[in-house]
């Protein structure tokens, strides 16, 4: 899954321009792989694709499975297909450059259902440094937003 997330957002960025009027299968896909990467917290902790121990890991590789699915769905879509057969061709050379195709994580057996949403195993967080320090930034981060909000409006109100 670590080539298929270094090309997410080429995938999401072809599947957008997509011309799909009346294909399910495709928005639900799309709608999936969304969904579940805000499920995901943005893919924004380090180190959850690569990381089997990181409680963000699963629900890392169900993003990255429905990007994978989405993208091997637009391959028989009616239409020029020729940038999905492009993208595909491409990340099957750096699967192969890398050795990832004989890759399997713990999750790789799991079958995949955009009816299944992920969640990050939150009770695991606390044990994981890397998940840890990424969510007490983003508590910093808002905290310093919300008090230089208050102060920008008490200089306003004044």
């Amino acid at each position: 899954m670590a080539v298929i997330a270094q090309y997410r957002s080429e995938i999401l960025a072809l599947a957008d321009r997509q011309i799909a009027q009346s294909d399910e299968t495709f928005f639900r896909l799309r709608n999936y792989v969304d969904l579940q990467y805000l499920y995901c917290a943005w893919g924004l902790v380090p180190g959850s694709v690569a990381d089997e121990a990181s409680p963000f890991n699963e629900c890392s590789h169900a993003y990255l499975s429905g990007a994978r699915s989405l993208l091997l769905h637009m391959q028989g879509m009616p239409g020029d297909q020729t940038a999905t057969h492009a993208l595909v061709d491409r990340i099957e050379r750096d699967m192969l450059a890398n050795n990832a195709s004989l890759v399997l994580c713990q999750y790789s057996s799991e079958a995949f259902n955009t009816a299944d949403h992920i969640s990050p195993n939150w009770r695991d967080v606390p044990f994981h440094g890397p998940s840890v320090m990424t969510l007490a930034g983003f508590v910093g981060l808002s905290l310093l937003g919300i008090l230089g909000g208050r102060r920008v409006l008490r200089k306003v109100t004044a």
